[in-house]
Parts: structure tokens; C-alpha cells; sequence
């Protein structure tokens, strides 16, 4: 049996807060889940249940025809009524072949078109989140469900569902029919029905469960590749190489003991289903063989109950086989629920307001705000910025910085107070319109599998060569981009890793003028060393973008510090000094400190400054 996953897999499928662990999904609810992606097609299933039914119905007349057979021209001697009999016979068996291939044909095709369905929905569900759940869900939980989750589920709506139902149709048919023939030899052939029914349930608890481990630990397995591989540079700089190897085998060996446990619970159950059948069997021998003899059943019905009975092993067995795979894609089903069942905590206003003159003004008035309760990041935060002013932002690291920036992009609601730009509420505008309004330019800007000009229009057809050209220009960034090979058509890896940090930090700046070309602007600047050359354009590209244009800079060099219209420090999530470069000095405050004290140790003032 599967053993409990070690601490290392642990950590790869920590469950988010957001990814509502405690709620109760059972399988009417799962159910009702898939039926909605399914009730589009509920004519196109009807057709189907139609031809599984007639399908059914064939199948049972088989033993039926060698029941009449028996007792009819074989026991008279009269073989002359066999031909009707057996040309009913083949053309039954070539209406079964027929009707199977088009129910198959056609639900296999619902169920792709269900299932395309549920992708798109569970996408477009994931990238409505707000910022939060992607720092409390790895990103290989989120490719599991979006993958090995959905496979699951393709399983069961392409090949499960058809054999269930099929399966379960001919299974209830047999049932009828056994007891319209001789109700007496139905009891003695179906009294080990409720055994198998009960090994099933017990069964079924212990399957859902080492199934959904079993995918737990799936999940893990691609967190891990993700994380090790975005972050080898790190794992080799450091020698780490044996640590992750190790890793990866415990995870390996924690995939591999689940497996074993779920095949083993799977091949126990499809034992136990085969012992009954055999006990089901030597029941019809033994009860239909009294019956011939004591007169209440004839050798056709005799006949015709062993073949019955013959012909229930294999939906059952099939059944079993496919219960396994059933229980696996419902408590991927379930995964997928929990997933869709989540809520983004920064909700779009019911009634947005839009903003006729936006003049680039921030407020932020009494603003408290904590990831946790009882933590607070930012204490009572009061603080005007004037259309059109440089600031520039410093303090240790935890001081707030980071956070002060994306609360005014909203990518969280503040705890209390209020923050507005354009004198309006940022939890009044629609997301839309606050991302025209603000735009956010971060430290390390993600680059697109693509071309240069792909990244810059974010493959929005509408923005024109002229457009980019133009913008770039301005960000300084057609100085490098001309000198690649292809210019604009260059194609980068993933993550922009052929391009250096301050390229990239180019390119963000110009695919911020070309999308919000009149929004306020927030920039982390870049801390890594970045050579001259580039640092320059960064510079000169900045000077231009951010002229007369309101903007907000986490700060990271002393150049910026000197140029902002106003400085702020941030200590313990409090704004502890506001002014600019000349004015904090003259107050001989902590940035005066930090400042005068970089001519003895400058990389020491850097580090504490701006940390």
C-alpha cells in the first residue's frame, strides 16, 4: 500500500489558502460539475443512451435465441426451424457491431468538446486570480490541474463513461430478463450481487484515496522540475547538484510507492470481484441443474441463464477494471473543483467609475495593509503625489517598499484606508481601466516566447511596427534591438535568457509607453549588475519616459535617488522621512546619514539604503 508522502513532496503540494482546502466536494457535486459542461450536448446524449440501449437490447437477444433454439427445434427434432433463428442471430451480432462503433464514435466526440470546454473555463478561471494566489499556489500545482487533471478527466469522458454506461445498461437488462425468464433461478444466479456491491463500496474509499496521493504527488514532481530547472543557474553556482538529486529520488520513490499502492489496492479488489464470480457461476450450475430436475426450469433456460450469467462477467470485470481510472479522474475531478471554487480576494467594483480627466495624482490616505493577521506591512501610510513628480522610494528590506507599490496597482486590497489616483478610488475602477492608469514596470521583466516586436505589442495585432519603433526610440531600447540579428524579429528564449536584465527592463519600459502611454508609472529598477553601456540607456530611456509623467520608483541606485522630485524612507512599514535629495540632507536625518557616510563605505550605505 502507498505509503504517507515524505516532507520533501510535502513541500511541492503544500495547499495554497487560497485553494480552499476545507470544502467539501462529494461526488453529486463533482456530478453536477461535469453536467454543466455537458448539458450543451444533452440531444447529442439522449442519441447516444438511444443506440446504447438498442445495442443492449441485442445483446441480451442472443441468449434468448439459443434458449428458443433449445427448446424449440433441437428438443422436437425439427432443425428446419433453426435457419430463422440463426440468420436473426448474425444479423443481431452485426447490429451490435454497428450500433457500439456509433455510440462510441459519438460520445467520445461530446466528451472532447466537454472537455475543451472545461480547459477554457478552468484557464480563463485561473488568470482572473488576483496576484495573491499565484504567491500561495507553486506554479506545478497549477500545470498539474491544467494537464495531468484534465487527462483524467479526458479519460472518463472518452472511454469510461462509454463503458460504464454500456455496461451498466446490459448489466440491468440481464437483470430484467433473467427474472421475466424464471424469477426462481434469477434469485439462486443474483444472490451474489449484494456481496460484490458491498466489496465495491468498501473499496472504493481506499481507491479515491491512494488515487488522490497518487496525484499529489504528481503535482509535486512537476513543482519540483519547475523550480530546479528555472532555477539551475542557482543549483549549479552553489554545488547543490547532489542535494537536488537527492530530492528528486525521494520524490521519485514517494511516486513510486503510491503507484505500487494503487495497483495493489486495484488488483486485491479485482480478485475479490473474480472469487465472487466464480461463487456466482457454480450457483446457476447447482440452482439451474435442481430446477431441470424438479421441473421448474428447462435445459434452454438452463442454457440461456449460463450464458447470461457468462455475459455479466465481462461489464463487471470491465467495470472493475475501469473503477480505478474512475475514482483517479474523480479526485482529479475534485482537485479541479477546489481549483474552480476559488475566489479572488481583489474583485472588480459591481458599478465602475470611469475618469473623464485623469491628471496622474496618487493618494493614499490612512492606508494599513498585512499579507497575515496580526502582521502588519504598512502602518497608517499618508502620502499626496502631485501630477507629474518623480518619487523615488528607499528602505531596508520588509520595509514596505514593494508592497506600497502594489497596493496602488491593486494587486491587493488594502486593510484599511483608502488609496486614489486621479482623485478616484483604485477599488472603484475597472481593472481594465486601472491598468491603463497604472502601469508597473518590475525588477525582472518576463519575456514571452516569441520575437522582440511580439513582446513589445503583447501579440496584440493592433499595434503597429511604427508604434514600437517609435516607442522604442524614446526608451533608448532600438539602440540594442538594432543590433540584433533580425532587429525586431529576433526570437527569444524563454524568459527573455538571451537578453541581459537591463535589456529586458528596456523592453518593459518600452511595452509600458506603447500600452499606457499616459498612465503613472511604478518602477523597480533593476539591482544585478548591469554593464555601463546598457545602464546609460536605461538611464537616458527613463529621462525620457518619465518626463511629465507622474512615476513612483523603488530605487535601487543613488542617481535616481538624486533626480526623484521627492524621496521617501520607509522604516517598519512607516514613511519615517519625505523630501527631496537637498531637503533630507539639510534635516540631517537617516537618509543624511546613510548619504554622507557612503564616501567611507559605499557599498555598505548602498546596502542598508536600499536593500
Amino acid at each position: 500500500m502507498a505509503t504517507e508522502a515524505s516532507a520533501i513532496t510535502e513541500r511541492y503540494t503544500r495547499p495554497a489558502e487560497a485553494d480552499h482546502t476545507d470544502l467539501s466536494i462529494t461526488d453529486s457535486y463533482l456530478t453536477q460539475m461535469l453536467w454543466r459542461f455537458l448539458k450543451p450536448y444533452r440531444w447529442q446524449i439522449l442519441g447516444v443512451l438511444a443506440l446504447m440501449f438498442a445495442a443492449s437490447g441485442l445483446t441480451l437477444l442472443l441468449p434468448y435465441l439459443i434458449r428458443q433454439a433449445v427448446d424449440g427445434p433441437i428438443t422436437s427434432g425439427d432443425l428446419s426451424g433453426l435457419l430463422p433463428l440463426g440468420v436473426v442471430y448474425v444479423l443481431a451480432i452485426f447490429g451490435i457491431f454497428g450500433l457500439q462503433f456509433g455510440y462510441v464514435y459519438w460520445l467520445q466526440t461530446i466528451g472532447q468538446n466537454a472537455l475543451v470546454n472545461i480547459r477554457q473555463d478552468l484557464f480563463e478561471h485561473i488568470i482572473r486570480q488576483d496576484l495573491a494566489y499565484f504567491h500561495q499556489t507553486p506554479v506545478g500545482k497549477i500545470v498539474a490541474r491544467m494537464s495531468n487533471d484534465i487527462e483524467a478527466l479526458t479519460e472518463l469522458m472518452s472511454t469510461s463513461i462509454i463503458m460504464v454506461i454500456s455496461n451498466l445498461i446490459t448489466l440491468g437488462g440481464i437483470v430484467i430478463v433473467m427474472f421475466l425468464l424464471n424469477w426462481r433461478l434469477a434469485m439462486v444466479s443474483l444472490a451474489i450481487i449484494p456481496v460484490m456491491l458491498g466489496a465495491s463500496l468498501f473499496f472504493r474509499v481506499h481507491i479515491r484515496g491512494v488515487a488522490s496521493q497518487f496525484h499529489r504527488i504528481i503535482a509535486a514532481y512537476q513543482a519540483f522540475l519547475n523550480e530546479h530547472f528555472n532555477g539551475m543557474l542557482v543549483v549549479q553556482l552553489f554545488g547543490q547538484q547532489r542535494r537536488v538529486r537527492d530530492n528528486f529520488q525521494t520524490i521519485l520513490d514517494d511516486y513510486y510507492n503510491a503507484h505500487l499502492g494503487l495497483r495493489d489496492m486495484w488488483m486485491v479488489y479485482s480478485a475479490v470481484l473474480q472469487i465472487l464470480m466464480t461463487i456466482g457461476m457454480a450457483l446457476v450450475l447447482w440452482g439451474g441443474g435442481r430446477g431441470a430436475l424438479a421441473g421448474w426450469a428447462t435445459l434452454g433456460t438452463l442454457i440461456a441463464f449460463i450464458d447470461y450469467v457468462r455475459r455479466s462477467f465481462t461489464p463487471i470485470q470491465e467495470l472493475s477494471m475501469q473503477y480505478a481510472q474512475i475514482q483517479t479522474a474523480f479526485s482529479a475531478g475534485e482537485r479541479i473543483a477546489r481549483m474552480l471554487s476559488v475566489q479572488p480576494t481583489v474583485r472588480p467594483p459591481a458599478e465602475p467609475t470611469s475618469i473623464e480627466d485623469f491628471d496622474q495624482s496618487i493618494d493614499f490616505d490612512s492606508v494599513s495593509f498585512s499579507y497575515k493577521p496580526d502582521s502588519p506591512v504598512l502602518r497608517e501610510i499618508n502620502l499626496h503625489i502631485e501630477p507629474g513628480q518623480r518619487v523615488a522610494v528607499v528602505g531596508a528590506t520588509g520595509a514596505g517598499k514593494t508592497t506600497l507599490v502594489k497596493l496602488l496597482a491593486r494587486y491587493y486590497d488594502v486593510v484599511e484606508g483608502a488609496i486614489r489616483v486621479g482623485g478616484v478610488d483604485v477599488r472603484d475602477l475597472a481593472t481594465a481601466d486601472l491598468r491603463r492608469y497604472v502601469s508597473v514596470v518590475p525588477q525582472d521583466p518576463y519575456c514571452f516566447n516569441g520575437t522582440i516586436a511580439d513582446n513589445l505589442r503583447l501579440f496584440v495585432e493592433d499595434v503597429t511596427g511604427e508604434q514600437m519603433r517609435e516607442a522604442a526610440a524614446i526608451t533608448c531600447a532600438d539602440r540594442f534591438i538594432d543590433r540584433l540579428p533580425g532587429g525586431y524579429d529576433f526570437e527569444l528564449l524563454p524568459g527573455g535568457a538571451n537578453l541581459s536584465q537591463g535589456q529586458r527592463q528596456l523592453l518593459a519600459l518600452t511595452r509600458a509607453l506603447i500600452h499606457s502611454p499616459e498612465s503613472i508609472l511604478v518602477l523597480d529598477e533593476a539591482t544585478s549588475s548591469i554593464d555601463t553601456e546598457t545602464e546609460a540607456l536605461i538611464q537616458q530611456g527613463l529621462e525620457r519616459v518619465l518626463a511629465e509623467r507622474t512615476s513612483v520608483i523603488i530605487a535601487h541606485r543613488l542617481s535616481t535617488v538624486r533626480d526623484a522630485d521627492r524621496i521617501l524612507v520607509m522604516r517598519q512599514g512607516q514613511i519615517i522621512e519625505d523630501g527631496s535629495h537637498d531637503e533630507l540632507l539639510a534635516a540631517g536625518g537617516v537618509y543624511a546619514s546613510l548619504y554622507q557616510r557612503q564616501f567611507e563605505n559605499p557599498a555598505a550605505v548602498i546596502d542598508e539604503l536600499i536593500a
